[in-house]
This record gives structure tokens, C-alpha cells and sequence, in this order.
């Protein structure tokens, strides 16, 4: 992501080189490889030995022989045990490989999505302290993970080997430099299905660090029309699949966006409603699909600012959080090119800011589809700019919609940083979604759709409040003002990333969303050509 003019404080990104690491799946004894270093993944049953002491694990008994005993004596020294986290480096001499790391899995291999990204950013970690260029990763009970899961568990390793070695350095006026270049897989089986998860990774994790880097930029240099601008570069660079259509604030106008629009009306820095929308190479479409993202590129609260340590107003550049996870599925679905659906990718962005020309606490607004909101609060504002979007992604035609916000600090307290809250009346989507996670490994819980809370949101003077009278059960009552705004034919399905988006340990964002998108479009895709070859048999019969 570049700029071409620098923003308020002169600060203008730097353009960096994009990560590339190539990825193969190879069946080769683990001992046998050569290259930089060799990482091998154990568990803790992998390290048992034998009365004589040596290991009873073929791979690792293997390599010891090979050392002439050196895995026996620096696990030994190490106090290596194969603990989850627990990582050991040795410098070797003589051998195909410069290094040996051993990372610990724990009691068992990983047999989950999230597991294998976490083994994944654990080898990141290696390859980095050694400034590998070349490193291979191997497992020492390839057993351990099932068949079929395999090349899943190669595809979300290398998501997180990727992940693991990014660093945002474009504002920074020195960078350290990757040196890893080529990863082999060792274990995880081989052939076209593995290659193909392995492609697939390559293109998700490239939207994933996109939608990091929309998060991470501050809102002195992303504003509405730069994000705006690169949405519509994914457009330009995929025109074979993706058309962009960007809204001013006359056209939102016209289109009686007032709810929007409302938002907006106290920045200096205008609004962009933006529209991507991807038809399949071929245009042969028999599903329509929207992702809607929140796009708040700052969030001061309004005359409701944000007061407090617990506000984290510094870091509301993350509030377009729901807008990166949208851009960036789009990004990766344009390289992918899933046949079968439409998609559409909408974003509501502006910013939420302090002025004469801005909304105050008790004005009403009307949205696009005539309904009346009194604004009780601005601060919960994200709800009132995805009111009109999601009237304008109704009207797009689709069958599903799914939008994500960083809507409410209720769902961080009750799920932490984590995992991010689903609400939502169709057990269809949310089955939808469930599927798409587990292969992306991003961690989600369904909250109750409580219809009786909504009584909460009852204005005396137009047909709904914006947060309501009582704090309690605010992620559900802010589901409920959502879906006031959806279609009933459409399915919908409401996701709060309020806490997964950010990373307060590592002070950067995590592109979640990203992975988990793309994944319930390439499960919609499949299953449309499922249902086809179903009917095509059926005819036959």
C-alpha cells in the first residue's frame, strides 16, 4: 500500500517490498534435507527414550544418530521436554543443514487450524533468529495429524510461517530485512490437493497482511478517500473480476443516506461510500454474496467523545477494522477468481469527529430506507453508518450478507481479545461460517438474537433509538438496530470484531476477518458446483 502525498505531519509511508516465500510439500526423510535450517515440530511423547536412552521416535532417533548423539545432549541441557512454546536452536557443522530447532507442540500434534498457524509463527521465529533463506519444517510424528486434515495443517502453517515473518516497517526509517526466501514441508503429505492449499494460502495471507497494513495506518494518512483509493486499486489490478463504484457525498445524498451521512458531517475529510463487486471469470453467477465492512477511519466519539483509559481513544484507527477484513477478502479473491458467485464488498467509510456542523446527542436521522434513528448516543455511530450500507447491499440482490464492525466494547469484555461474537437468525449461515473457520483457524461464538431487547431501543419521538436505554446485552441490542436495516429474504448475519482485531501484545492488528471471508465465499462457490454435479447425476438416473 503506497501514497503519493504525504499527510498531516508530513508522514508518508514508505513503499516496502512485498514478502515472497515460495512453499513446497516434499516427501523426504527429514534427516536428508539440506538448506539453511531444519526445524522438526515434537511433541512431548516424542522425546521418550528408550532404556538405553536413546530416542524411540524414528525421526528424532534418526537425526541423533546423525549428530552423533548432539539432540540427545542439548535436549538434555536444554531441559527440552517438548512443551508447548518451549523452542531450542542448534548451530550444526558438517551437515546438509546449518541448523537444528526443535519446537514444542505439547501432548499432542496439531490437529486444529489455529494450532498449525501457532506452529507456523513458532517457525517464523526460527527462521528469522538464524536469517534463514532457506528452512524446512518437519514433523516427528507425521502420524499424528490425520490424512485428510493434512493439507489444511500445511496451508494454515504456511499462513502463519507468513504472518509470523511480517513486520509493518513503512513507517519506520529503518527496517530489518527477511531473509527467507523457501520452505519445504516435511510430513504433511504431497501432490496437487496440497499444492493447491498451498496456493490458496499464499493469496489469503497476502489479503490478511493488506487488511494489517488499512488497520495499522494512522488516520492521519488513511482517510475515507485513501481507503477509498485502494479499494479501488484491488479493482483495477483484478479488472477481469472486480468493478469499483465510489460514492461522494452528493451521491449519498441523492441516494438518502442520512444516517451516514449524519456521521460524517463534522470532518474536514469527506466521506466515500465504496462498492466493489466481483463476478466470476465467464459471468456465469447462480449466488449473490455481500461483505459489508464498518470504515470508521477515526472514531473520537463525538460530543459523546471518548474519555478514559478504557476508551483507548488513540487507537480507534483500528474502528475501520471491519472495512480491512473486507478489502482484504477481496484482494485475495481476486487472485483465487471462485466461479459460481457474485460478491459485493461495501464499505460506509468516513470518520467520526468533533465540530459546529456535526450531529449532537438527540438528533434524529433518517436512513436510506425512510426509518428514523434519535441519536441518544455518538458514540455509537458504526451502527448507524452499516444502517445504510446494509440497505444498499440489499438492494445489490444478494442471497447473504454478512458485515463486520468493531461495533461495541461489550462483546471484548465478554469474549477478550480473541474471538469475535456472531449474531445472527439463520443456522444456515451460521453453519456456513462455523465450516470456513475451522479452515482458517479464526475463533468465533454465536451470542443469542434476543428480540425481547429491543424494547430497550424504543424512541418516544421516532422509530428507534441508536444504543437504547439500559447498557446490558449491548452487543445483542446493536444486532438487533442492524438488522432494522436487512432484508427478511436475505440471510444476514452480524459479525463484532471488536476484540480480534487488534493485538495489544504485539501494538498491531491482525488482519482477522480476512481468512475466515474468503473461506465462507470459496465454501459457497464449492457448494454450487456440489449441488450441480448432484442434479447432473440425478439426471441420468
Amino acid at each position: 500500500m503506497a501514497h503519493t502525498a504525504a499527510a498531516l505531519g508530513l508522514t508518508k509511508p514508505n513503499v516496502v517490498e512485498p514478502l515472497q516465500v515460495s512453499f513446497a510439500a516434499i516427501g523426504i526423510e527429514p534427516s536428508d534435507w539440506e538448506g539453511d535450517v531444519l526445524a522438526v515440530a515434537v511433541t512431548e511423547k516424542d522425546l521418550c527414550r528408550s532404556p538405553c536412552s536413546s530416542f524411540e521416535n524414528a525421526v528424532l532417533k534418526r537425526l541423533d544418530s546423525q549428530l552423533g548423539g548432539l539432540l540427545s545432549e542439548a535436549s538434555a541441557e536444554e531441559d527440552f521436554a517438548g512443551k508447548a512454546g518451549q523452542l531450542v536452536v542448534l548451530r550444526l557443522q558438517g551437515q546438509g543443514f546449518k541448523r537444528l530447532g526443535l519446537i514444542g507442540l505439547g501432548r499432542s500434534a496439531p490437529f486444529t487450524a489455529a494450532a498449525c498457524r501457532g506452529l507456523g509463527e513458532s517457525f517464523a521465529s526460527v527462521a528469522k533468529s538464524a536469517r534463514a533463506g532457506s528452512a524446512a519444517l518437519a514433523l516427528a510424528s507425521p502420524g499424528g495429524i490425520h490424512g485428510e486434515f493434512k493439507p489444511n495443517a500445511a496451508a494454515a502453517i504456511a499462513s502463519g510461517t507468513v504472518l509470523g515473518l511480517y513486520e509493518d516497517n513503512r513507517y519506520r526509517s529503518e527496517s530489518n530485512k527477511v531473509h527467507l526466501k523457501h520452505v519445504h514441508l516435511i510430513g504433511f503429505g504431497y501432490g496437487p490437493e496440497v499444492d493447491r492449499r498451498l496456493e490458496l494460502a499464499n493469496y489469503v495471507s497476502s489479503g490478511v497482511i493488506f487488511g494489517k497494513d488499512l488497520v495499522n495506518s494512522p488516520a492521519n494518512v488513511l482517510t475515507p478517500v485513501v481507503l477509498a483509493e485502494e479499494a479501488s486499486k484491488i479493482a483495477s489490478t483484478y479488472s477481469d473480476v472486480f468493478t469499483a463504484t465510489i460514492l461522494d457525498e452528493e451521491r449519498c445524498r441523492e441516494l438518502k443516506m442520512g444516517s451516514y451521512l449524519a456521521v460524517a458531517a463534522a470532518s474536514a475529510n469527506p466521506p466515500r461510500f465504496i462498492h466493489l463487486c466481483y463476478k466470476p471469470p465467464g459471468g456465469n453467477v447462480k449466488r449473490k454474496l455481500a461483505i459489508v465492512g464498518k470504515g470508521l477511519t477515526f472514531d473520537s466519539g463525538g460530543y459523546n467523545i471518548k474519555i478514559g483509559a478504557v476508551c483507548n481513544i488513540e487507537l480507534m484507527k483500528w474502528d475501520m477494522g471491519g472495512s480491512a477484513a473486507v478489502l482484504g477478502a477481496a484482494k485475495a479473491l481476486g487472485e483465487i477468481k471462485p466461479p459460481g458467485v457474485e460478491v459485493h464488498f461495501i464499505v460506509a467509510a468516513c470518520e467520526n469527529m468533533i465540530s459546529g456542523t456535526g450531529m449532537r446527542p438527540g438528533d434524529i436521522v433518517t436512513a436510506s430506507n425512510g426509518k428514523t434513528i434519535e441519536v441518544d448516543n455518538t458514540d455509537a455511530e458504526g451502527r448507524l453508518t452499516l444502517a445504510d450500507a446494509l440497505v444498499y447491499a440489499c438492494k445489490q440482490g444478494v442471497d447473504k450478507i454478512i458485515d463486520l464492525a468493531t461495533l461495541t466494547g461489550f462483546c471484548r469484555v465478554a469474549l477478550g481479545p480473541s474471538i469475535a461474537g456472531i449474531l445472527t437468525p439463520s443456522d444456515e449461515l451460521h453453519e456456513e461460517v462455523a465450516a470456513a473457520s475451522e479452515v482458517s483457524g479464526e475463533k468465533f461464538w454465536r451470542l443469542p438474537l434476543e428480540e425481547s431487547y429491543w424494547e430497550t431501543m424504543k424512541s418516544g419521538v421516532a422509530d428507534m433509538l441508536n444504543t437504547g436505554a439500559i447498557p446490558q446485552g449491548g452487543v445483542i441490542t446493536a444486532a438487533l438496530f442492524l438488522k432494522q436495516f436487512v432484508d427478511e429474504k436475505v440471510q444476514w448475519m452480524h459479525i463484532d470484531v471488536a476484540g480480534p482485531v487488534w493485538s495489544h501484545k504485539n501494538r498491531s492488528a491482525t488482519g482477522f476477518g480476512v481468512s475466515t471471508m474468503v473461506e465462507w465465499v470459496l465454501k459457497n462457490s464449492s457448494s454450487i458446483n456440489e449441488d450441480e454435479a448432484t442434479q447432473g447425476g440425478e439426471e441420468l438416473v
